[in-house]
């Protein structure tokens, strides 16, 4: 610890439940309730459903990375940091700036989207079936045959790799951080 001070157990504990907290939510969202809802619900249900998950998901997380970087900065004052310090504070920031795009902006933008496509898909009879795969051609068929749907689906694929992107920034940073963490536990 930097400080004179070593923070009581309660900020310690409030620093790895967020940080748990997080890292369980984005393993949870990123690589199982999104790839069991796609297999099993139709794709307007989930869409809807992923619409009003995904921005509570990503502004709790962009919450958590900004608490983890409060208690972590209170008690690393920048005048004492070591450089692995001042790399966890730079990777608690990094978190917290992207996570808060990907909460502000790309969630926002790729919801949005999703419904305009949707009402497009149901004026031509499509959305109830399960999984994108199940029925491929008539979507390239609307999109080909409707240039608003051509320009939304553009458009949503540039979010969707955007917001994925910032995904996956902050799940690295939240693995270094428990790295950190781990590695810096006195005992068990």
């Amino acid at each position: 610890m930097a400080t004179d001070q070593e923070p009581p157990f309660s900020v310690k504990l409030a620093q790895l439940l967020l940080l748990s907290t997080y890292w369980g939510m984005q393993i949870w969202v990123t690589f199982i309730s999104s790839f069991v809802m796609d297999n099993h619900l139709n794709r307007h249900t989930y869409g809807f459903i992923q619409s009003r998950l995904v921005p509570f998901y990503l502004h709790l997380g962009s919450a958590c990375a900004f608490f983890n970087l409060t208690i972590f900065a209170v008690y690393h004052p920048s005048d004492l940091l070591d450089e692995r310090e001042a790399f966890q504070i730079f990777i608690f920031f990094v978190s917290v700036t992207v996570a808060a795009i990907n909460a502000q902006w790309f969630g926002q933008m790729t919801s949005e989207i999703m419904a305009d496509m949707h009402l497009v898909e149901q004026a031509c009879g499509l959305g109830q079936d399960i999984g994108l795969s199940s029925n491929r051609e008539a979507y390239a068929k609307l999109c080909q045959t409707d240039a608003k749907y051509r320009h939304l689906s553009g458009r949503l694929r540039l979010y969707r790799l955007l917001s994925s992107l910032c995904n996956v920034c902050c799940v690295a940073c939240n693995f270094y951080s428990l790295s950190y963490m781990a590695e810096n536990l006195s005992t068990l």
